[in-house]
Formats: structure tokens, C-alpha cells, sequence
């Protein structure tokens, strides 16, 4: 099945950025829609943007404009780029693998905190 290892979370001040990265290794990527998602504690776990094996993106509404994901899928990575961070960003991201054919997600990377303080 293989890994998936997120990276780049960090402390940064209100709107401040941040670069997140997601590393896949063996396993199949480029065919594969890659989505962030993000949990606080005591709140359940959102999808803020998705990319699909073709490029095409979508973000939650609390992110658009802010945030931009990517795949560059000679280095099996897929990143989040973060910016105008705010509090309410603070979590807990994940990256993690889309099911072809589905909506749904198979794998998922270990998380990287994000805290923004204002």
C-alpha cells in the first residue's frame, strides 16, 4: 500500500504562510485524486481542497482564495500552500488518497499540526 508522510506544519503568526508537503511512496499517485483535510480538536474532520488526477481543484469555502493545493507527480508529492493563515486554521492536516471512481478516501498520511496564533 505504501506511505504517505505529510511535512511543513509549524507555528506561524495570523497571516503568516506556510507550505505543507505530502510524500507518497509505494504506492500509485498519479491516478489518484489527493485531498487535505483538517481536524481541531473536538471538531470533526473537513476537506478543504482536493485535486483531481487531472489538476482540476476545489476548495471549502473557508479556504478559497488562501489556499492553493498542487501535485507534482514526478516526486509523488502533493502540496498545500497556506496563506493569509488565521486562528481558525489552527488543526491538524492530512493528506490522503482518493478512491478511483469514488468519493472516498483509502489512505491516509500521520498529520501535521498547524498552529496559527493571533
Amino acid at each position: 500500500q505504501g506511505q504517505l508522510v505529510e511535512s511543513g506544519g509549524g507555528l506561524v503568526q495570523a497571516g503568516g504562510s506556510l507550505r505543507l508537503s505530502c510524500a507518497a511512496s509505494g504506492t500509485i499517485f498519479s491516478i489518484n485524486a489527493m485531498g487535505w483535510h483538517r481536524q481541531a480538536p473536538g471538531k470533526q474532520r473537513e476537506l478543504v481542497a482536493v485535486i483531481t488526477s487531472g489538476g482540476s481543484t476545489n476548495y471549502a469555502d473557508s479556504v478559497k482564495g488562501r489556499f492553493t493545493i498542487s501535485r507534482d507527480n514526478a516526486k509523488n508529492t502533493v502540496y498545500l500552500q497556506m496563506n493569509s493563515l488565521k486562528p481558525e486554521d489552527t488543526a491538524v492536516y492530512y493528506c490522503a488518497r482518493g478512491v478511483r471512481g469514488s468519493g472516498r478516501y483509502d489512505y491516509w498520511g500521520q498529520g501535521t499540526q498547524v498552529t496559527v496564533s493571533s
